[in-house]
């Protein structure tokens, strides 16, 4: 498998979600796979859910560098998330990663599915 890192990157960080995910990073007590998947998976109520978890890379997967984090997303996932921002909300109402994504015609009460 190759190390190929795209100079693209088709989605972005906010500064609250790359503090979360490195502290993910630190406190974790078990070891967590080497790259963060971000990407989409059928379901929700909205027909599409946002996929955010840390796995191994295959030969469907494009490789990104964002703030020393190596990400990586299955190739067919892009149309659906470029140009999507991910925050981390640590509010008394809402806690937890917000996909911010321009590509979304229609989403969810709780945000975490959409359709295109």
């Amino acid at each position: 498998m190759s190390k190929e890192v795209t100079e693209d990157v088709p989605v972005r960080f906010t500064e609250g979600a790359l503090k979360k995910l490195h502290e993910i990073q630190a406190s974790s007590d078990k070891e967590l796979a080497p790259y963060l998947r971000i990407g989409v998976k059928g379901g929700g109520c909205s027909g599409l859910s946002y996929l955010l978890a840390f796995d191994g890379k295959t030969e469907k997967d494009e490789q990104f560098r964002i703030d020393d984090i190596d990400v990586i997303m299955d190739k067919s996932h892009v149309m659906y998330v470029y140009g999507m921002e991910i925050h981390f909300e640590e509010g008394l109402n809402s806690r937890g990663f917000e996909f911010r994504n321009p590509n979304a015609k229609e989403t969810c009460g709780c945000g975490e599915s959409f359709s295109t």
